[in-house]
């Protein structure tokens, strides 16, 4: 038999990371393959980091947390975007990583478009997290 959790625990579960990485992380999107955790250091080029916004996350509803705000920003480096990391303000301590891919790919998180050049306005077009048994 599996575990299962209450809606107010999944959504307090997933309220709580936004709470415990902060008001103001980092979203870096980078090529390459990516890291084997969190605490492997970084890979790949740094194409774009984006400020993220305050409220980075709307109020989790059903387990389930979406991005909240536009997420976008001019790229520094050209390559093809391949992964993504949540850095802290400091962009030294990673808390979340994952795959990325153009918009209806299937991605983890998902851009306009992976094929990145120089100064091109990157936006971040889906990202949510579920919580278990959402």
């Amino acid at each position: 038999m599996a575990i299962q959790l209450s809606v107010a625990a999944r959504n307090a579960r997933a309220d709580t990371f936004e709470t415990t990485v902060g008001t103001a992380p980092k979203l870096q999107i980078r090529s390459g393959a990516q890291p084997a955790n969190c605490a492997t250091a970084a890979s790949g080029t740094l194409l774009a980091e984006i400020a993220l916004p305050s409220d980075w996350m709307a109020a989790a509803s059903g387990g389930v947390k979406a991005k909240s705000g536009t997420w976008s920003v001019a790229a520094v480096a050209a390559g093809t975007a391949a992964h993504f990391r949540i850095v802290d303000t400091a962009g030294t301590t990673c808390h979340m990583q994952g795959s990325v891919t153009a918009t209806g790919g299937g991605g983890d998180m998902e851009i306009d478009n992976t094929n990145i050049a120089v100064a091109q306005v990157v936006t971040v077009t889906t990202f949510s997290t579920t919580e278990v048994n959402a």
